[in-house]
């Protein structure tokens, strides 16, 4: 199915430059010029929000319907990185809801917004800022400085103990690093052209919205929890002509945690990657950790991935803490350099082995995939009494592996025409 792409005016007189309203590629803060030429913008009906060639500070920017933030070739918006500029509001960490920072570029509720444009957001995250809060030694923690340990496990049990969002208050005083670009409940939303780096968290991340389309977008950044693009309960996406180079997963596809994800219910589904390149991340595409509220129908095709620093090209992760079902995934035409552990990975083990809720994994089938260096083709662990079950592969060839399979609880996987150092199986 086509995923609509926003409406947005294409009149004269529906741009909107930011300079217009004050600001300047000098160092100073652009902030209230680029709120204010949002506002007019919103105000005239819609159009774009331009920013022109310079670099530009800003914090946290919201966007409205029928907006266009547009960088042009040159443009930087520069994101702040003192907590105090990012204002508590509703958002969603790690698949569970809470008050937190603003993410650096956000809608809430917006219809037909876009980011578009040849320019670079920056959120100038490093180990000196945002970063450390990780608890990472290489991300520049040290022993004795803050970090968002007890605030993500206090989070958590609060979400457990159905503590109401909206009493789930953090922010100032507390570690929880914000996400860059979020989007939630909207509908038709565009990313495209833009370069992403050096996040505080997860760069792109659409939540509860329809039809986002990602596309000619760049994400780099090897930081903690770097996420490349992370749809979240998300329904039509296309993800296409992408490259990301990030310091976890490069596209990593939930649906919410444990019992917030039970709670609010809502699965991704229809989601299509194409013609992607995917480098140093933990996971080419991932599905989970966060899938409680079950992932369905998804296609990855035509994408190339490599990097000795890429762990796995397909993986999924989940737990009987979180419970939920992922059917429907099919990989085909996928071109693989190196992988550091799997071509094909899943783990129901993630983050515990315990809970009443039992993942359920089904129809997942690659096609066409041809790796030139693997650590091994398979590393599936189930569970006793789960087995990793529906898995498929059908004429791939995987030229060097250099470890055999791991089948920890797992049912046979189903082999057609798939080379392996040259000898053909199935």
């Amino acid at each position: 199915m086509a995923t609509p792409l926003p409406a947005l005016p294409r009149r004269t007189g529906a741009d909107h430059d930011i300079t217009r309203y004050g600001a300047r590629p000098d160092g100073t803060s652009a902030t209230a010029a680029i709120a204010a030429a949002v506002d007019a913008c919103a105000r005239a009906g819609g159009g774009r929000v331009v920013v022109p060639r310079g670099r530009y500070r800003t914090a946290a920017i919201r966007l409205q319907s029928k907006v266009e933030l547009h960088l042009v070739r040159g443009a930087v918006l520069a994101f702040s990185t003192d907590p105090a500029d990012y204002s508590l509001v509703p958002t969603r960490w790690e698949g569970a809801e809470l008050m937190n920072y603003a993410p650096l570029v956000g809608a809430w509720d917006a219809q037909d917004v876009a980011i578009t444009g040849d320019g670079t957001l920056d959120g100038c995250a490093g180990a000196d800022n945002w970063w450390p809060w990780s608890s990472g030694a290489q991300f520049g923690w040290r022993p004795g400085a803050p970090n968002q340990r007890a605030d993500r496990a206090a989070l958590f049990a609060m979400a457990e103990a159905g503590v109401p969002p909206e009493r789930r208050v953090f922010g100032a005083g507390h570690f929880l690093r914000p996400m860059f670009v979020q989007f939630q409940r909207c509908t038709r939303v565009l990313i495209e052209g833009v370069t992403i780096k050096d996040s505080p968290c997860w760069a792109i991340h659409p939540v509860l919205c329809r039809d986002v389309t990602v596309r000619n977008v760049t994400v780099f950044g090897h930081g903690p929890n770097t996420d490349g693009c992370n749809p979240e309960s998300v329904e039509r996406m296309l993800i296409e002509r992408c490259t990301f180079d990030t310091g976890d997963d490069c596209i990593a596809i939930k649906s919410g945690r444990d019992a917030d994800g039970r709670r609010i219910g809502v699965p991704t589904r229809d989601v299509t990657v194409r013609d992607c390149t995917m480098r140093a991340g933990h996971g080419g595409v991932t599905i989970g950790s966060e899938m409680s509220g079950g992932v369905f129908d998804v296609l990855v095709e035509r994408c190339t991935m490599s990097s000795p620093d890429l762990w796995y090209a397909l993986r999924i992760k989940t737990s009987p803490r979180r419970g939920g079902r992922i059917a429907g995934i099919h990989f085909r035409d996928i071109a693989v350099g190196r992988v550091a552990r799997a071509a094909i990975g899943c783990d129901f083990s993630y983050e515990g082995v315990d809970g009443p809720y039992p993942p359920s994994v089904q129809d997942i089938t690659v096609e066409r995939l041809h790796a030139i260096d693997a650590e091994r083709v398979l590393e599936l662990h189930g569970i006793p009494g789960t087995p990793v079950t529906g898995l498929s592969l059908r004429d791939c060839r995987f030229d060097r592996v250099r470890q055999p399979d791991i089948l920890d609880h797992a049912a046979p996987v189903a082999i057609e025409r798939v080379r392996i150092a040259g000898l053909l199986t199935g």
